[in-house]
């Protein structure tokens, strides 16, 4: 069959919903960059163009001319090895959209979509579509998905009325003051015109939605809202990072085994709640200052891009600034907390990092006979207002900036011990902490905790516990442990595991 023939009946067959919402996520705002193909040209014409005539018109005809010479461009690319491109990340999440919409042409070719993956040295698991979509598009469908079509409008209303912010853009004189947004998919296309013109306006990222917040609030609750949705819900929504669909995030362990009796208990515990999560994981037992380099470098390549959060669990012996390498080496806790957070890939999303090691000799001993021989070091332990805000500053848009980044933001630091203190552990099972973590997480799955509060948890959790050094002096102690967050957003555990599907990539 000929291919115009063939582009033409697969958009008919698209609902003009899915038109809108393939149009949102193949028009992704936070473009990997630098990269091969790619330039600093604006492309306001090319993301909001067709949203702004759609809703306009009430015709579709920009936004499908703009998905068929998405689709011709595809079908003429070339995949070269070894370089990534522009169209190469278009592809992968063109494809993705397609699939995550149950629209994907039956002539796409497939092969191209291994190709790419395989540019982007993709391992199996990564070859999930799922990894490809953008959680903070997928978290802001979900938004447009709960408001009705007089919300989207109303939202309108109060964006128009920022003369400040509108002036002199065109594409807000094409749709005009007043819209109609039911007809179907409509107010799809006018809610993300707005979203991809505050993005491009830098009012708005992935972290910093509170432009955003501000207009649906303006919202009236009882006409704007769909059934069993509320003003409160939706802006609630998009206060959490956004960690949507599979996989969680990257998960790095990192354990010294050498001189640690129960490591490997430790590596097979973080394995597994970190696969129960959802999440992709990688383990380097015994790393030395080498492997930290050459992991820090890996991280850095741009399938990263594609992850919504990274965690790692550092696992060692230390002292109050440092931790023992597997060669005996050290090195400063704190550079290696700082060199992370620091890398591209991550940026703006949750950063994760578990500190298991002594920080410190001291402890908090226990005395008393009713302390003696009570322990969990030596025995397995487990359990399964306006008025106020008129007296305050009026911080205006004209002295907010979300353009530059202090590079510790929307990282958490979890330490298993205070400064200057023990770390302990049982003899055969490892970090007491590491347990007492994964089993709370483990728990917690599906009771929509956060981070924050589980953390909280293992806290009291964990202060419980009578422990017992392994010395002659058999000294029975408490641990307390503590975090340190630069978090932005709330950090949600996901509400079920997320199972791998059948089916997840394209043919190898």
């Amino acid at each position: 069959m000929d291919e115009v023939i063939q582009v033409t009946q697969w958009l008919s067959s698209i609902t003009p919903r899915k038109k809108a919402k393939l149009f949102f996520f193949t028009t992704h705002a936070d473009a990997p960059s630098p990269m091969v193909g790619s330039n600093d040209v604006d492309t306001h014409e090319e993301t909001q163009l067709p949203l702004a005539t759609t809703v306009a018109l009430h015709n579709f005809k920009n936004i499908d001319e703009f998905l068929k010479k998405k689709v011709n461009t595809f079908s003429c690319y070339n995949v070269i090895e070894n370089e990534i491109t522009k169209t190469d990340y278009e592809y992968l999440r063109f494809y993705s959209a397609c699939k995550y919409l149950d629209v994907v042409p039956p002539f796409l070719d497939l092969e191209k979509i291994s190709a790419i993956q395989n540019k982007f040295e993709m391992t199996e698991e990564e070859r999930d579509y799922r990894l490809l979509l953008d959680s903070a598009d997928l978290v802001l469908e979900k938004v447009c998905d709960s408001l009705k079509p007089a919300g989207v409008s109303q939202m309108w209303t109060a964006l128009r009325k920022d003369r400040n912010l509108i002036r002199g853009v065109k594409t807000i004189d094409i749709i005009g003051f007043f819209v109609d947004p039911n007809p179907t998919g409509i107010k799809e296309c006018l809610f993300f015109f707005i979203v991809r013109f505050l993005q491009k306006a830098d009012k708005i990222n992935r972290v910093n939605t509170d432009r955003l917040e501000r207009l649906i609030a303006q919202c009236d609750e009882s006409s704007s809202c769909e059934e069993g949705k509320t003003i409160d819900f939706i802006i609630d929504s998009l206060r959490f990072y956004p960690t949507e669909l599979y996989p969680f995030g990257f998960c790095l362990i990192m354990c010294v085994i050498e001189g640690r009796d129960g490591a490997m208990q430790e590596i097979e515990k973080t394995m597994e709640i970190s696969r129960h999560l959802g999440m992709i994981t990688h383990t380097e037992k015994n790393p030395t200052k080498e492997t930290i380099e050459l992991v820090k470098k890996e991280l850095m390549k741009p399938k990263y891009q594609f992850y919504s959060s990274f965690t790692c669990w550092f696992m060692s012996h230390g002292d109050s600034n440092s931790m023992v390498l597997a060669d005996g080496e050290t090195i400063e806790r704190e550079w290696f907390l700082t060199s992370f957070p620091d890398i591209s890939t991550f940026q703006l999303k949750p950063k994760v990092f578990f500190m298991v090691s002594c920080r410190g000799a001291n402890k908090f001993s226990l005395k008393g006979d009713e302390f003696e021989g009570q322990s969990a070091t030596c025995d397995y332990y487990d359990i399964g207002s306006a008025l106020i805000r008129n007296r305050m500053l009026d911080i205006t848009d004209s002295v907010r900036d979300i353009s530059y980044v202090q590079p510790m933001m929307d990282t958490l630091v979890a330490y298993s011990t205070i400064l200057d203190h023990l770390s302990g552990r049982a003899n055969t099972h490892g970090s007491i902490y590491v347990d007492r973590a994964c089993v709370l997480m483990s728990e917690n799955i599906s009771r929509g905790r956060s981070l924050t509060e589980i953390l909280e948890h293992l806290s009291q959790d964990l202060h419980e516990i009578l422990q017992e050094t392994m010395d002659e002096d058999r000294i029975v102690y408490k641990q307390a442990c503590h975090y340190d967050s630069f978090f932005r957003k709330t950090l949600k555990l996901p509400y079920t595991r997320h199972p791998k599907e059948d089916v997840h990539s394209a043919p190898q």
